[in-house]
């Protein structure tokens, strides 16, 4: 018999805000552990909590994003449960009131088609504090609790690990985008809960549902759906039940391990919040939310290929990091596409590669747009060579300055008369005789020797594509 998966993600992402969700402390990380708390967030009786605006503010504009209905009306809840990462005993949540609900997360399958993901809904609660595991010891880090957490419940809709990871790595990109959260999987700013079942192909009711807890990378999302897949095969070929239950990946053994049985909602004997009043929005309220968001990536990758004449490819490259995409486009204002696209393909290579050499971002480097686009129209014009342009590029990302002013102190513009040019010619034919034999005799990679020499004696000036065709005549006469 023939299986299909059906896989859900419950993905929490920790919100991009200054302060706790319910209280006063700074969320910072690297910080010595216990030191960003208070009484609030360590669950000391009489404290009582206070709701961060912008946790909410972020977590509707992510709705607003995914294309979920917002909740104009909203309850927090206590979801009551004892673990030690949770000093109340409970977690301020939103159980039957969330404050987004519906949307989806397009996503393109191998095959390049497109599928929608579908979004159960949004809640926002506080994140639980860190559990440090030692030798013969553990120990609690109350820093990252209360910290304002999202979680993102999508519908089983994926079938492969190949479409979780799509799904995700989409979801990722416009969160990100939106600024409403980093998405470090290192730091733990997104985490997800999987949910995989199988069931015979063609059959619409879900089979018996396992869930994976706290995964924090990718390749290892990847990795356990893959596996879980195959043991939840094996199990049915052997004729042994599949248990609804709740499993740890262990990355060194490669398989998933039981924990334990799965809770329902009524273990966690839910009820609504009394030291906090329900969330209320205006539509006027949600409309000025909406209107800080940005154009989607999938929309501004269409459009920067259509308004600059890229490649679909280099589009995506760009607009993976918004920031990027930013300076590009504030970089390409009011080019023609000829230039916009050489400004593309400098950024693509060589500023990427300034940018992995040094660790540091677009924004964090000394070169402005301006000066960048200066220095391809330098380029396209004429004015300067290839050469030149990538020797002055290393200079102006970490230096700054104005490419036009330094080319002109410098007297690095291009040698574009002629005449000069053949005179540089012959006067490396003249220096060269070997080379010429060579060239002669058949080897004609002795041509390229004569355009380095060429563009040595015009101190980089000269422009290669221009000597080219000169040095080839220059020999064919010999």
């Amino acid at each position: 018999m023939d299986f299909e998966n059906t896989i859900g993600l419950e993905t929490h992402v920790q919100l991009k805000t200054k302060t706790k969700m319910f209280c006063g402390c700074l969320l910072k990380t690297g910080c010595e552990p216990n030191t960003n708390v208070c009484p609030v967030c360590l669950g000391y009786p009489g404290a009582l909590p206070v709701m961060n605006k912008e946790a909410v503010k972020l977590t509707v504009m992510s709705g607003l994003m995914l294309g979920c209905k917002v909740n104009p009306h909203a309850v927090f809840d206590r979801k009551n449960y004892f673990y030690p990462d949770m000093a109340k005993d409970y977690q301020i949540s939103e159980n039957g009131s969330p404050l987004c609900i519906g949307g989806g997360v397009e996503i393109t399958l191998a095959d390049g088609s497109k599928k929608l993901i579908r979004i159960n809904h949004i809640h926002l609660e506080e994140d639980a504090a860190k559990i440090n595991h030692y030798a013969t010891t553990s120990g609690v880090d109350f820093n990252r609790g209360g910290t304002p957490l999202m979680e993102i419940v999508s519908e089983p809709d994926m079938a492969s690990a190949d479409e979780a990871i799509a799904y995700l790595t989409a979801l990722k990109e416009m969160l990100v985008y939106a600024g409403v959260s980093d998405c470090n999987l290192e730091e733990g700013n997104m985490r997800s809960d999987v949910n995989i079942s199988i069931r015979p192909v063609g059959e619409t009711k879900l089979g018996t549902k396992v869930e994976i807890k706290n995964m924090n990378s990718f390749s290892g999302i990847h990795a356990a759906l893959e596996h879980e897949a195959r043991r939840q095969r094996e199990c049915m070929a052997h004729s042994i039940p599949i248990v609804q239950e709740t499993r740890r990946w262990d990355p060194e053994a490669l398989e998933t391990a039981s924990m334990r049985s799965k809770e329902n909602a009524h273990d966690y004997r839910y009820f609504p919040e009394p030291d906090l009043v329900p969330v209320e929005l205006s539509e006027e309220q949600i409309e000025e939310w909406r209107a800080l968001l940005p154009e989607k990536p999938e929309a501004r990758r269409a459009r920067m290929v259509e308004e600059y004449g890229i490649a679909e490819y280099d589009a995506e490259v760009l607009s993976q990091h918004k920031e990027n995409a930013d300076y590009y486009e504030a970089a390409a204002k009011g080019l023609d596409k000829k230039t916009a696209k050489a400004l593309c393909n400098l950024y693509m290579s060589d500023v990427m590669a300034l940018m992995n050499a040094s660790g540091k971002s677009i924004g964090e480097c000394a070169m402005t747009p301006a000066s960048l686009a200066a220095l391809v129209r330098l380029s396209v014009a004429g004015t300067i060579n290839g050469p030149t342009m990538k020797e002055l590029l290393p200079e102006i990302f970490e230096k700054g300055g104005d490419p036009e002013a330094i080319v002109k102190e410098r007297g690095l513009g291009a040698v574009s008369d002629t005449a000069a040019l053949e005179a540089f010619v012959d006067q490396a034919i003249a220096a060269n005789p070997k080379s010429v034999a060579d060239y002669k005799a058949g080897k004609k990679a002795a041509a390229g020797f004569f355009v380095g020499q060429v563009m040595k004696l015009s101190k980089g000036k000269a422009d290669p594509k221009v000597v080219g065709p000169i040095v080839a005549r220059k020999l064919a006469q010999l």
